[in-house]
């Protein structure tokens, strides 16, 4: 089902460099190694998955495919791959690791038996295939490491542009839509995979959507007095008091003409396929960004949407990108830091 261009290769390769100088000026800005995207982290989470016993032939594929519990640990962050004030809009990220799956590997040079989902909080990505991603990097990175009040300054004229274009009837495409994100609450979104996945037979997209009253009662309230780690805390709040649950669905493709799975930037219509059901996550009440876990969580851990089993296989251009990116984004992270390159073996492995 995937098409590669002729071009590929050396796209790839031209991005991975571009990224890693990115890396470079990052870590002597900071004197320390920051993730190539997804930098700010807003809290670190220990759970478990429990997979639905009465789903139909059609969704029991790979992890899905018999009813059962599993451990799981979530990081919750914001997109930019530099570290800014929460007054800034952004697309905020749900990384999620499955701990202990069965089956062939997709990476096994990573090690461990996990199953990783990444996430983020509007169902299409602004630069959908490589080469549009290619011209998006540099404006990517030119706002993410330009001063907070410029970078406020280019949110607040996305949401007006998307409000006017909105108002007059048009659809806002994925660029605006991204730039132009409120300060909602993080754990009142629904969160997508974005890009398409092997999904055993079929091919899917993933969504998390909140289901307890906990946080459906958080879905789109405003944030208010926002400063710059207002996001963290007020994930820590709710936590110190609450647990959550979110339903883990799965949308499976139709029709590959409108349901592409070479163009990220492309939402599928859910009048060709609706999310259905799989999964309920589950987080107990817990301390979510206290020294331990957060270190862990910024310098130990790692999220890849590679690191799983081929019933999972990522699909895409812009997921064959990642491969690349993400292994070369942990390797300098973790070198940099002095920190062990290693995947939790059981949820009793993230600090309490």
């Amino acid at each position: 089902m995937e098409v590669i261009g002729a071009e590929e290769t050396a796209l790839i390769t031209q991005i991975v460099e571009q990224m890693a100088a990115s890396s470079r000026c990052a870590f002597e800005r900071h004197r320390h190694a920051i993730r190539d995207a997804h930098a700010k982290s807003n809290g670190l989470l220990k759970g478990e998955l429990t997979i639905h016993d009465d789903l139909p032939a059609e969704l029991r594929q790979g992890v899905f495919a018999k009813p059962g519990t599993y451990q799981v640990v979530a990081r919750l962050s914001s997109a930019p791959s530099d570290i800014h004030s929460d007054k800034i809009p952004a697309a905020r990220g749900f990384a999620l690791k499955i701990i202990g799956v069965d089956g062939e590997r997709l990476a096994p040079e990573i090690g461990g038996n996990n199953q990783d989902f990444l996430m983020v909080n509007f169902p299409a990505l602004a630069f959908g295939t490589i080469p549009k991603y290619k011209q998006m990097l540099t404006l990517l990175e030119a706002n993410s490491h330009a001063p907070d009040t410029f970078q406020r300054l280019v949110a607040g004229t996305a949401h007006g542009a998307k409000q006017l274009l909105e108002s007059l009837g048009g659809t806002p495409g994925a660029t605006l839509d991204g730039l132009a994100r409120d300060n909602h609450h993080p754990l009142g979104e629904t969160y997508h995979t974005q890009a398409a996945i092997r999904f055993g037979d079929y091919i899917a997209k993933l969504a998390l959507q909140p289901s307890s009253d906990s946080v459906r009662r958080l879905i789109g309230q405003p944030v208010d007095d926002v400063g710059y780690a207002t996001l963290r805390d007020v994930i820590s709040d709710h936590f110190a008091q609450h647990g959550a649950e979110y339903t883990l669905t799965a949308q499976l493709c139709t029709d590959l003409t409108r349901m592409p799975v070479e163009d990220a930037a492309i939402a599928w219509p859910e009048e060709l396929s609706p999310h259905r059901p799989l999964a309920t996550l589950r987080f107990a009440p817990q301390s979510t960004a206290h020294p331990a876990r957060q270190v862990y969580g910024d310098d130990v851990l790692s999220f890849n949407p590679w690191n799983g089993v081929t019933a999972h296989q990522p699909l895409g251009g812009i997921m064959r990108i990642r491969r690349a990116a993400y292994e070369r984004s942990t390797a300098f992270r973790h070198s940099m830091n002095a920190q062990p390159r290693v995947e939790p073996a059981q949820s009793s492995d993230i600090p309490d």
